[in-house]
């Protein structure tokens, strides 16, 4: 979802012979064949929680579902998805629609899904249209071409917002008279000068910065800020060298350590929350929710939910600014470095899929002119009207949108753009208006008051405004290393559940450890990286970079 209002744009079995000539059945002969009229319902499991899932009751989903006669019964996960896929794999028994992100192979190396390449052909000239010049990025490997994942990320995209950053509650600038936040130590100091004046809010003890550890997302808020605090982009696990292509196991830079040093230091300083690596995400939206943490260092989609409701409550001075923080000056943070277009994550379809015809098709709608702007602006003549040929949302309609926690489940606008492809920002449709509503004036339009104060006062008029551009770094030729496929049944995937175990029991002991005992536990992680073998998992993971960019590049 998008960040503080809905206009925002902003992870065993082995192959099976029968579920193979399934699957090369439904390539060949069922492509081919023609879907009947008739509604279905199709299964679908997604590894992402969707807290905005509207059970196809909204105005939007019935729209949907009155044109490709297709409803979704879904099934979202709230851990990342890898177990319940690993025992989908082991069992041979699949929804229709699959949404695995970094799971896929699992699902490749069962035989789960059907190659889409021919459906795509006959049934999906819309999947056609968008991909473009794109089309060799869907390709599953070298050594496999087969389509299995339509990829989601947005095409050709413009990034109007940071989605990565330091988050520092407005009221807290507002207070220090809107000091510099370009290092962790004016970060620090900030919350630090705003606890000793303020030690309670609204009668609750307030709290500097608080991260999240559960399970999988100890990536997105503890681990990963490491390498953008320390200008290298979001390559997963590793860090990609720009020159050679070889990889490294981020933590095992030594700039990260000194991040992580840091939050070692906050811990030791009491501005760490001391619950942050006990909490659930729950929890950690429901105390962000309640106004009293400071400062997050978080992915902006993770914590929206909690956005919208310090809005919805009028709490708006208790929202967050989104800041480039990096480790020193020396360093640039790479949130707007461009990857190109994103294959890899994405929906596949299943060989249970009884209907891959009407599979393929509903896909194609979704990514159609009219499904695009019926996702983004909603009906005609109740979200939007039509002003001398323009599509114009009206003033009270635009603050629902802003304000309304539930504006999405209720309206049904983008509860289905994670499942299929999508324009992406900027992109314009045939009459030249841009597919979703976003851009530079409908960003600055959404902003409270106290959000436009701040960046006033700051000089600029977005948050991106405050962030190296996009022209200030190369574009990254491998897209981005974390959606390489990974054989799940590899030593190198073997290696790397071995080492993030590691990386979730040692990190958390490094950063609640007292300093002077801080080299000593990081030496021994790195060890223990180096007895699970990571050095080798380096090497595999430096050829999978390579045969991607060939691949890409062919």
């Amino acid at each position: 979802m998008e960040k503080r209002s809905v206009v925002r744009a902003s992870t065993i079995a082995g192959a099976v012979i029968i579920a193979a000539l399934g699957m090369a059945g439904c390539t060949s002969d069922d492509a081919s064949n023609e879907s009947d009229d008739s509604p279905v319902t199709f299964t679908l499991f997604s590894a992402d929680p969707h807290s905005q899932w509207d059970n196809m009751e909204s105005p939007v989903s019935q729209k949907v579902m009155e044109e490709t006669g297709v409803t979704l019964q879904p099934e979202f996960d709230v851990n990342g998805g890898e177990q319940k896929i690993a025992l989908m794999a082991a069992s041979g028994d699949y929804p229709d629609f699959i949404l695995p992100k970094g799971s896929a192979s699992t699902l490749v190396n069962a035989g789960a899904f059907i190659d889409l390449t021919d459906l795509i052909e006959e049934h999906g000239p819309n999947l056609k249209k968008a991909y473009g010049d794109y089309f060799n990025r869907l390709k599953w490997s070298e050594e496999d071409e087969s389509i299995y994942i339509l990829p989601t990320s947005p095409i050709d995209h413009t990034y109007w917002e940071p989605g990565n950053g330091f988050m520092l509650q407005h009221e807290v600038v507002k207070e220090l008279g809107y000091p510099d936040i370009r290092t962790v130590k004016d970060f620090e100091d900030a919350i630090r000068a705003y606890m000793e004046e303020n030690p309670t809010i609204d009668g609750q003890p307030t709290l500097g910065l608080s991260l999240l550890a559960d399970d999988w997302r100890i990536m997105i808020s503890t681990t990963n800020p490491a390498f953008y605090a320390t200008g290298a982009p979001d390559d997963g696990e590793f860090y990609i060298d720009p020159d050679t292509y070889e990889a490294t196991m981020h933590y095992r830079r030594a700039e990260e350590k000194e991040y992580f040093r840091w939050l070692n230091h906050m811990n030791d300083s009491g501005l760490l929350d001391p619950e942050s690596f006990v909490q659930k995400y729950d929890q950690y939206l429901e105390k962000i929710s309640s106004g009293r943490v400071l400062g997050l260092i978080d992915a902006d989609w993770q914590v929206d939910d909690a956005e919208r409701a310090l809005r919805e409550a009028g709490k708006h001075e208790r929202m967050y600014g989104m800041y480039p923080v990096t480790l020193t000056e020396e360093y640039k943070h790479p949130n707007f470095q461009d990857t190109g277009y994103l294959g890899g994550w994405g929906i596949g379809i299943s060989i249970d899929n009884e209907d891959p015809v009407k599979a393929i098709q509903f896909l194609d709608y979704l990514v159609s002119e009219e499904g695009q702007i019926l996702q983004n602006w909603g009906l005609e003549g109740e979200h939007y009207e039509i002003v001398d040929g323009k599509r114009v949302i009206p003033p009270e309609e635009m603050e629902e949108r802003n304000n309304n926690a539930n504006y999405v489940k209720e309206t049904g606008i983008g509860v289905l753009k994670g499942f299929a492809p999508a324009y992406g920002d900027g992109v314009e449709d045939s009459t030249g208006q841009t597919f979703t509503i976003a851009n530079t004036e409908q960003i600055i339009d959404s902003y409270t008051e106290v959000e436009k104060e701040v960046l006033s006062n700051y000089g600029i008029e977005m948050w991106k405004d405050l962030y190296p551009q996009e022209d200030e770094f190369p574009v990254k030729p491998w897209g981005a290393a974390y959606n390489i496929p990974v054989d799940s049944s590899s030593d190198l995937n073997v290696i790397m559940q071995r080492c993030l175990d590691i990386v979730k029991r040692k990190v958390p002991e490094a950063i609640l450890a007292a300093p002077e005992e801080f080299d000593q536990i990081w030496d021994e992680f790195m060890a223990e990286l180096e007895g699970a073998g990571v050095e080798e998992a380096e090497k595999e993971y430096t050829e999978l970079v390579r045969t991607r960019v060939e691949l890409w590049n062919d």
